[in-house]
């Protein structure tokens, strides 16, 4: 039995979104919700989110113990890429990815 919870085109980098995703997997979910809320960075807060989101599914869905439950998967995909320009010199433009992701983190029971 697993819960999970997604949030999706969250406007902050994938490559930022894995260092904290990185962080968190495989700990046990009062473990990796603390080190969300310390780490001073975007995603985790982002992550933070999602954490609590999925232990609420586990809890209200699937009648499952929150004490119990640890981070079994956790990922940062690429979403869609906005493309802005920036004025240059000589008349020129320079094209700015604004990049986001989509954040997924799966809780499971541990035995």
């Amino acid at each position: 039995m697993e819960a999970r919870a997604i949030a999706k085109y969250i406007r902050v980098s994938p490559l930022k979104a894995k260092r904290v995703a990185d962080l968190i997997r495989g700990k046990d979910y009062q473990r990796a919700l603390d080190i969300c809320n310390l780490t001073t960075t975007k995603p985790s807060k982002e992550f933070s989110k999602v954490l609590r989101s999925a232990a609420a599914n586990a809890e209200n869905n699937h009648d499952m113990d929150v004490s119990r439950l640890y981070v079994h998967s956790v990922s940062a995909n690429q979403g869609p890429t906005l493309k802005r320009m920036r004025a240059r010199s000589h008349g020129r433009g320079t094209i700015i990815l604004k990049r986001s992701s989509h954040l997924e983190v799966i809780l499971k029971e541990r035995e």
